[in-house]
């Protein structure tokens, strides 16, 4: 009895056309291409997580360069006298040294 069942199976099987069978396929893959595409968005590659990191470096290098450039400023008028320029640098020098142990020492620097 399940060998005719089995045998118009096999025939409506081979009777659908292609893109009724390739709807099939995706519905059943589905579920794996659903959970692949979350463990890809819950992961970070090594080479993202570089330049994640390569860009936070440069962010805070460009931060100590604008904080020198305005610390050249405020020490040279703390200088002539003006005190809130001598806190104004004392305030730049607290949040540059607070930056610097976040910043990569270059190995090529002699």
């Amino acid at each position: 009895m399940r060998a005719p069942q089995l045998l118009a199976l096999a025939l409506v099987t081979l009777a659908l056309p292609g893109c009724v069978a390739k709807a099939v396929v995706g519905v059943v893959t589905l579920p794996v291409r659903a959970v692949s595409a979350g463990v890809d968005a819950a992961t970070t590659s090594q080479s993202e997580a570089d330049e994640k990191r390569g860009r936070e470096i440069r962010k805070r290098e460009e931060r100590l360069g604008e904080l020198g450039r305005e610390l050249d400023k405020q020490a040279d008028r703390c200088g002539d006298g003006d005190e809130e320029a001598c806190e104004k640098a004392s305030e730049i020098r607290a949040e540059m040294r607070a930056l610097l142990p976040e910043v990569p020492v270059s190995r090529d620097e002699p």
